[in-house]
């Protein structure tokens, strides 16, 4: 390789671009022929400066036109200054439509990034804006504003800048059989319960019918309790005081599942290799092997 060869490119392009043209960095800028490569590294990327550049200006824009977002459904900031906010809101906008397309141009599966979870969050971060032009009038009014807060969805951009986000995605869906085994079991239980209640309270004290009563179980378990049903019975009372102290362990029980699952995925993304019997399948920061008793200090 030679001096010249630009900076903004990681070791891994530079290489992919040598193998198919040896002389490719002859002069001092990389042919045009290879700009989608190394678009898509510096925004799909961040083990290069100028990708982790690219990461932290977006990611401020999105910060900035969340922070538009909000100011514009508060009715006396956008009277003052309703102008202003539309302005910021379509330059945000513009500049999200550039980076989503660009996106997809340099994407070596484009279809793939576009049908993705965070390609169809990027796209409904500024569909909302252009709808408001077609969307005019007082019959479209509801549906617009319902439509313009889609643009909240720019939050979710923010989780790609995340570093314990993958571990967390990874560790939900480690657990979710676990999880759905638990939720089918709390339904069947408030069920259960809310079917109890309204045959034990009746309709004369609020439980008229079974969803009712359903609906008064579940706000019970989870220990929300809004009062607007309450029981009378001594029996009654009796169930709801069992209900609640339940509710406290229910809570507890999908906290550990996903938290032994999120200890699992950061292991695998971080393992610990023993220096001296290669063993890897340790807790978080071991201090010793516990295979051979060698000192930890090293991540493999």
């Amino acid at each position: 390789m030679t001096k010249d060869e630009p900076p903004y490119l990681s070791h891994a392009l530079r290489k992919r671009i040598l193998t198919e043209d040896p002389e490719a960095f002859d002069k001092s800028w990389v042919p045009l022929r290879y700009l989608r490569w190394i678009v898509h590294e510096v925004i799909f990327g961040t083990d290069t400066r100028w990708g982790k550049k690219f990461d932290v200006i977006l990611l401020w824009l999105i910060v900035a036109s969340l922070g538009v977002v909000l100011a514009v459904s508060v009715t006396e900031i956008y009277d003052r200054i309703g102008n202003v906010l539309t302005g910021l809101e379509w330059g945000f906008t513009i500049l999200f439509t550039i980076e989503y397309a660009v996106r997809v141009w340099s994407s070596p599966e484009p279809r793939k990034y576009v049908f993705s979870f965070f390609g169809i969050v990027d796209l409904l971060s500024v569909v909302p804006t252009y709808l408001g032009l077609f969307l005019t009038g007082p019959q479209f009014l509801v549906v617009l504003r319902t439509i313009r807060l889609l643009r909240a969805f720019r939050i979710l951009k923010m989780a790609r800048y995340m570093r314990g986000a993958e571990v967390l995605v990874n560790a939900l869906i480690g657990a979710k059989e676990k999880v759905l085994v638990f939720l089918s079991a709390v339904v069947t239980l408030v069920f259960i319960l809310g079917t109890l209640m309204h045959v034990i309270e009746g309709g004369q004290n609020g439980f008229d019918n079974i969803p009712k009563s359903i609906y008064w179980a579940v706000i019970t378990l989870t220990t929300v309790g809004y009062g607007d049903i309450v029981p009378a019975t001594a029996l009654g009372k009796f169930v709801a005081s069992a209900i609640m102290i339940l509710g406290y362990g229910i809570i507890a029980i999908p906290t550990g599942l996903v938290g032994v699952e999120m200890a699992k995925a950061e292991r695998d993304a971080h393992p610990v290799t023993c220096p001296r019997c290669g063993e890897a399948e340790h807790l978080p920061e071991p201090r010793f092997c516990h295979k051979c008793g060698e000192k930890m200090g090293q991540s493999g």
